[in-house]
């Protein structure tokens, strides 16, 4: 019975209504952010610069920096706006870019992830064929992959979710626009948007844990091969982070996407939202430099470099 959408726009529900609070919001989310690019960008600039540095494994460092800096910018700057203007609205358009690249930003950050698992599998299990199986011709072929994948499936989610109407309320509870909280509000049937979201979901995140699990059942029962020294710990220190965001993560998303619409709630949505639209990209640089001797070092040149 209902021909059009008649929403033109739509209403973010922020962290809160008191003024004192909102201002709070904004400066942590500004802080956050600043961080998160601030991390990101230097991960990008020193591997770009430090030559010996050009390796597969910080190649896909860096494509997942540049990932991150996008996925963060789809969502915290908006969200700080509304904060500082007291002012939650969203235009329908902004909406529909905000959820596309939400969506491929979170299939890329998974898939880039997952194809750096794989990359410290062939480093750990086969050293002498690394430069044979990782070459750059295979990089950059996996990388492509991943990222046109991601696009497509922000593309097809996006335009899943959009083509609903909505009509009865134009409030997301959520800060930023997201699947779960837009199909509660559409006034139309959403099962089959449901049910497609779960598939998607389950496809892209079983696929990957599998390829994680296998990749690391490996990687751990070289390692526990290797005497005890300085391998062993610096394989440890190398792979423990990266499972340890990547479970994060894919159990977040899982938890956001796989959910039915009655077990929703905007509190633990916010929360949800925060741990893997926001803690990742934040924490990526933090694990991948801080716990990473060869940026570390490059970092030393390049300051002492400067200082001379």
């Amino acid at each position: 019975m209902i021909n059009q959408t008649t929403v033109t726009e739509f209403i973010l529900q922020g962290f809160s209504d008191m003024r004192e609070l909102q201002i709070l919001h904004f400066l942590a989310f500004l802080t956050l952010y600043l961080a998160t690019l601030m991390g990101n960008f230097l991960i990008i600039i020193t591997v770009a610069l430090v030559h010996h540095l050009h390796t597969p494994m910080y190649f896909f460092l860096v494509v997942l920096s540049s990932v991150d800096a996008c996925f963060i910018s789809s969502t915290v700057p908006k969200s700080m706006v509304n904060s500082f203007m007291n002012d939650n609205r969203i235009s329908f358009s902004g909406c529909v870019c905000q959820l596309f690249f939400v969506v491929a930003c979170t299939t890329a950050e998974v898939s880039l992830l997952t194809v750096m698992a794989y990359d410290r599998y062939v480093a750990i299990c086969h050293p002498l064929q690394y430069t044979l199986i990782m070459n750059w011709n295979a990089c950059f072929q996996m990388t492509t992959i991943a990222l046109i994948l991601s696009v497509i499936n922000g593309m097809i989610q996006t335009a899943n979710t959009f083509r609903l109407h909505f009509c009865w309320s134009n409030v997301v509870e959520q800060y930023f626009c997201d699947i779960p909280q837009l199909l509660r509000i559409s006034c139309t049937d959403t099962k089959f948007n449901e049910i497609f979201t779960f598939v998607c979901v389950l496809t892209v995140g079983f696929f990957c844990l599998v390829v994680i699990l296998v990749s690391y059942s490996y990687i751990f029962s070289a390692v526990f091969k290797i005497q005890p020294g300085r391998g062993k710990y610096k394989a440890f220190s190398t792979c423990i982070p990266h499972l340890t965001m990547f479970s994060l993560f894919v159990f977040t998303v899982m938890f956001t996407y796989m959910r039915p619409q009655e077990m929703l709630s905007p509190s633990i949505d916010l929360l949800a939202a925060v741990l893997y639209a926001v803690l990742p990209p934040l924490m990526n640089p933090v694990i991948y430099t801080l716990r990473n001797k060869d940026i570390q070092v490059a970092l030393r040149k390049r300051k002492s470099l400067n200082v001379t």
